[in-house]
């Protein structure tokens, strides 16, 4: 049975900067024991996640999101440093964390403002900005703070890509890749 698909709107990341997280997924599979990784193809900065949507809910989102956006500019952004959700000693959720930066708590905000606005019930923790890269900690050993430095050996100097496009993103459990762009917004370049 399909399980039913979920929506949400993130930040795209560019084929470029996915092949090379790719290779350093790759690297830390090797040293960190994850249950799931994700696939490189689904990396994504989320900013509205919307769960399930009735089509004519979708389409409002889409009209707004795209009003929203329609004078924002590209940004830079920098992947600088990997992150932990959950317990310390057993992590459900390893990310790679992107430098403070304001251009992207306001794109956050506008396309949050657009689905509230349609009636979409929304995260209310405050925005942390992350790129998913594994979920469930299933190491033999606790998990160590110290692992999280594994990046400063594979990248040691910040990652950066442009930030210009924002998409609606369709789940589907059941695939890998498992995200299908449904609409994209383009940035201003």
């Amino acid at each position: 049975m399909e399980q039913r698909s979920h929506y949400f709107f993130a930040v795209k990341l560019p084929n470029e900067t996915k092949n090379m997280m790719k290779g350093h997924i790759l690297a830390l599979k090797g040293s960190l024991p994850f249950s799931r990784w994700v696939h490189h193809e689904d990396l994504h900065i989320t900013l509205a996640f919307l769960g399930g949507a009735p089509e004519s809910k979708l389409a409002n989102a889409d009209l707004l999101v795209k009003a929203a956006l329609k004078d924002t500019k590209a940004f830079p952004l920098k992947i600088n440093k990997l992150g932990i959700f959950g317990d310390i000693k057993s992590p459900r959720v390893f990310w790679a964390d992107t430098m403070e930066n304001e251009e992207l708590q306001l794109l956050r905000g506008q396309v949050f403002s657009a689905c509230k606005e349609v009636g979409f019930q929304l995260e209310s923790r405050p925005f942390r900005p992350h790129i998913t890269l594994a979920r469930k900690w299933v190491g033999e050993t606790v998990f160590q703070q110290s692992q999280l430095e594994l990046w400063n050996q594979l990248q040691p100097e910040p990652l950066s890509f442009l930030a210009n496009e924002v998409v609606l993103y369709q789940t589907h459990l059941q695939k890998t890749p498992k995200y299908e762009a449904v609409r994209t917004y383009s940035l201003q370049t």
